[in-house]
């Protein structure tokens, strides 16, 4: 690999950070797959199961169509990889507002690590009694 190989392109950037949307369909995924799954425990004879179905069934649509579009920009951004670099100007990315942008993005990615570490404990104890409930199903 020549030294221009390793030079850091916008191209390399962006297909770096492919792995976010791509990570953000896979969580969108699980919740969807775990709200289809969920709506099969409903009592479609009570009105509130119903209730609760439509409105699943809804968020579930809503998640599968953003897992297709963040897969297809995360394919986009994979695919940037070799994307030459252009020229740029040096003036008009130290603003403020490309300043701002990226602390957003900082700040967000920071929120989102957040959310899921707070989730994960919840996460693992719902996992551990269903696992209990299968495994021992008189003991409920």
């Amino acid at each position: 690999m020549t030294d221009q190989d390793e030079e850091p392109t916008c191209g390399r950037g962006l297909a770096d950070s492919a792995a976010v949307p791509s990570a953000l369909a896979a969580v969108a995924a699980g919740i969807a797959q775990n709200l289809e799954v969920h709506t099969r425990t409903l009592d479609p004879s009570d009105p509130g199961a119903a209730q609760e179905r439509h409105v699943y069934e809804r968020v579930v649509r809503s998640l599968r169509g953003a897992v297709l579009h963040l897969h297809a920009a995360a394919d986009e951004m994979a695919g940037a990889v070799e994307l030459p670099m252009g020229a740029h100007d040096m003036a008009a990315m130290t603003t403020p507002d490309v300043l701002d942008a990226f602390e957003g993005l900082v700040v967000a990615e920071d929120d989102l690590r957040r959310l899921l570490e707070e989730r994960r404990e919840d996460n693992e104890q719902m996992m551990t009694m269903i696992q209990a409930e299968i495994e021992n199903p008189e003991r409920g």
